[in-house]
């Protein structure tokens, strides 16, 4: 299949299309804009809705409702878009809907800056809305995994009926890489078992729903959700596992901060220290298996992000709390180098090699 170079934020764009994305609700954002201008473009085009919506609330309502209908949906935009978006959010989980969510993360909090960022782990992974609930959230470290975890994304929307979200950055959204895009999907997933779209008196009501006044009722439902969670847990946890067979240190990190740290492993490979990487793909549910597998040998692990260390407690926890795990990063849109990362590797290797 021949290869294309393209733009992170429009690569996704395009991939969303060609998974079958039949609507797209949105509202422009720095540095995700991109990805709104290529499906303006595109959707008419192509036999979808594109609509910018008069804010970011408005459109994840949009969403709501062009998901009850079984619909592929997708919104997308950047940090204090997707705080904006939070309680809608928490409506279509509560709903038991599928679509996806984009969220090109930039410094923050608050306004922030534009720059690429890793700040929002804490919100999409642990308070992305109120309420007992999960998103599966999948984090690419590449424009290629960008397109390739787009159609992996409506998919365990819709065998799930849950959001997904797709937590991208500045660094990711920017860049421009080769890449192949799958076959176009021709037909996405039958969704009329539960999806609102007129009975034509052929069938019971499908109620789409939210909101339940008897508070057994509401636990039920809550309880089967995490049922659903737990299956989620043990079948869709995913992981990269890099020189990790063998190795003493291992560098935990997640979406474009993965590839930073490969380029110090590797170094530091040359330089005879046995370290190795660990790359969480699905960041909820959390890889906690793969973790262990690949810190078998370890015996200091070092988590590297850009945020002042939000993934530290998921690792401390899926590892037990029975391996020294420290942690270095960048903040505020600046991106950490192989060679910082290469230095805090010789400290816990006992010093400069």
């Amino acid at each position: 299949m021949e290869k294309v170079l393209m733009k992170g934020n429009e690569a996704l764009a395009e991939a969303a299309i060609r998974a079958g994305c039949k609507c797209f609700f949105g509202y422009p954002i720095t540095p995700q804009t991109e990805l709104s201008e290529y499906l303006a473009k595109q959707m008419p085009k192509r036999g979808g809705v594109f609509l910018q919506a008069e804010s970011e609330v408005a459109a994840i309502n949009m969403v709501l409702g062009g998901a009850a209908t079984g619909t592929r949906v997708m919104t997308s935009s950047s940090s204090p878009g997707i705080s904006l978006k939070s309680e809608g959010i928490s409506y279509i989980a509560g709903s038991d809907v599928p679509c996806r969510i984009v969220n090109v993360e930039r410094g923050g909090p608050g306004l922030g800056s534009i720059q690429p960022s890793q700040q929002d782990y804490w919100q999409a992974t642990k308070g992305l809305g109120h309420g007992d609930f999960r998103l599966i959230i999948l984090a690419p470290n590449s424009v290629q995994e960008v397109v390739n975890l787009t159609s992996r994304a409506f998919d365990l929307g819709e065998k799930y009926r849950m959001p997904v979200m797709l937590l991208s950055d500045g660094l990711l959204g920017q860049m421009m890489e080769p890449v192949e895009f799958p076959e176009a999907v021709s037909e996405p997933a039958d969704q009329s078992a539960w999806a609102a779209t007129g009975t034509k008196m052929a069938r019971e009501h499908h109620i789409i729903n939210s909101l339940y006044i008897e508070a057994n009722d509401l636990e039920e439902q809550v309880v089967k959700r995490y049922e659903k969670y737990a299956k989620i847990e043990e079948s869709e946890s995913d992981a990269e596992l890099y020189l990790c067979d063998d190795a003493e240190i291992v560098i935990t990190a997640f979406g474009a901060t993965s590839r930073i740290v490969k380029s110090a492993v590797n170094k530091a490979r040359a330089e005879g220290i046995k370290v190795g990487m660990f790359r969480p793909i699905t960041l909820w549910p959390f890889p906690k298996k793969q973790l262990l597998d690949a810190c078998k040998n370890a015996k200091n692990v070092l988590s590297v992000e850009m945020n002042m260390g939000q993934m530290v407690e998921d690792v401390k926890l899926a590892l037990d709390c029975k391996l020294p795990v420290s942690f270095f990063g960048r903040t505020g849109g600046i991106i950490p180098t192989p060679n910082e990362v290469l230095a805090e590797i010789k400290k816990l290797n006992g010093g400069a090699q």
